[in-house]
């Protein structure tokens, strides 16, 4: 690309419609955002110059770890430098042996991690070195009940339930308080990635408020920053005695150094403004909601919740790319998730839209999609397909 990601990039000299961007709020090119990240690198540079722990954080860390621990109502906040780094830390602490002392040690090799079938590649990543159904199991994805049969399975170790508020593929929504419910009746500690739900839902005016509302209960909470804030970054939230021994334990918050001061800042300031302006959110999800009925008219197989991310099912993995590169010849830019992000064939354009779409934007991509799905239709108008699956 040339110049900024946002609703329109320029790619090897050609212009593109961007439906692929996720960070769709498009706080990257507003003014006041540059300035102020601008203004924090004349003040703190371009790096913090080392880890966490050889000589800590900057202020803006600080800063914007106060506002996460507030907003999800815990003791503490750890930041890192990406979502991915944040995930990889919590399942590797979660698994960890570490001797602190002689006297003063931690032992989680029988902790069970119990995750939704669905989680992010990241999660599964980190849990390779786990044996499936020994000490790493899967429930059905969004289901309670067949979540309760699996921890029945784990007897009286130690567990942790993990799973997302919003998927990436198909943008289903958890059902959060059933499953904290089952949870928090079975002892079973709690994670919840919440790097598509983040500033999104949870105010009562919202779609999925239900959900939403119970998201404090969870033991942690993870966010991505690329998201609603759309700069890199993550973080995790939990009581402080967890997050005092997830510090050392993670080994992506002690061995690599912290996201950029300036990005830090400006995070914090963004997050600030969406708390202060529900306004800018609420007109964004109206106007997803505006986008997806659009693609229901042309009876479309999209994915049934109705998020602010839209999946047109397609099906077939090689059919997928031929629709991408088609619609690349009409100067559009939407991505294909197919193997390994989903299962085979059960591939799916996701759709995100950017704020600043406009609506001649609008009508010219769902106009060229009705034309090429009515020329060369896809497996999936014809047969609705299930939810993608993330691949294990």
């Amino acid at each position: 690309m040339q110049g900024m990601s946002g609703p329109n990039i320029t790619r090897d000299g050609l212009p593109f419609v961007n439906f692929s961007g996720i960070n769709y709020l498009g706080w990257q090119q507003d003014k006041s955002v540059l300035s102020a990240f601008c203004a924090s690198v004349m003040r703190y540079g371009l790096s913090t110059g080392g880890s966490r722990a050889t000589q800590g954080v900057c202020e803006p860390h600080h800063r914007l770890e106060r506002i996460l621990s507030r907003h999800h109502g815990k003791d503490k906040t750890l930041t890192f430098a990406s979502g991915m780094l944040a995930n990889m830390g919590f399942i590797n602490a979660m698994t960890a042996k570490f001797n602190f002392s002689s006297t003063s040690k931690i032992d989680n090799r029988d902790a069970v991690l119990v995750f939704d079938r669905d989680c992010h590649w990241s999660l599964w990543k980190a849990a390779a070195h786990l044996k499936f159904g020994e000490r790493l199991l899967a429930f059905r994805h969004n289901d309670v009940v067949d979540l309760e049969r699996v921890l029945g399975m784990v007897g009286d170790r130690k567990a942790i339930v993990v799973f997302e508020s919003v998927y990436s593929s198909d943008g289903s929504v958890a059902p959060i308080g059933e499953i904290l419910d089952v949870c928090e009746r079975t002892g079973t500690l709690s994670y919840i990635d919440d790097a598509n739900g983040f500033m999104v839902y949870g105010e009562p005016q919202r779609p999925f408020y239900e959900a939403f509302k119970h998201m404090r209960r969870a033991d942690f909470i993870m966010v991505s920053l690329s998201k609603s804030v759309g700069l890199e970054g993550g973080a995790i939230s939990a009581n402080a005695e967890f997050i005092d021994a997830f510090e050392v334990l993670s080994g992506t918050s002690i061995f690599t150094a912290a996201m950029q001061p300036a990005t830090a800042c400006a995070a914090a300031s963004i997050i600030e403004r969406l708390q202060d302006d529900p306004s800018v959110m609420d007109d964004y999800l109206r106007r997803s909601l505006d986008f997806r009925q659009a693609l229901l008219d042309l009876d479309l197989p999209l994915n049934e919740e109705a998020s602010f991310i839209t999946s047109v099912m397609i099906g077939n993995d090689s059919k997928a790319e031929r629709v991408r590169e088609a619609l690349e010849e009409e100067g559009f830019c939407v991505p294909i998730f197919r193997y390994p992000a989903v299962k085979r064939n059960h591939a799916l354009m996701r759709l995100i839209q950017h704020k600043d779409h406009t609506e001649s934007d609008i009508q010219r991509f769902v106009g060229c999609l009705a034309t090429l799905l009515r020329d060369a239709p896809c497996d999936a108008v014809r047969t609705r397909l299930p939810h993608a699956a993330v691949a294990n």
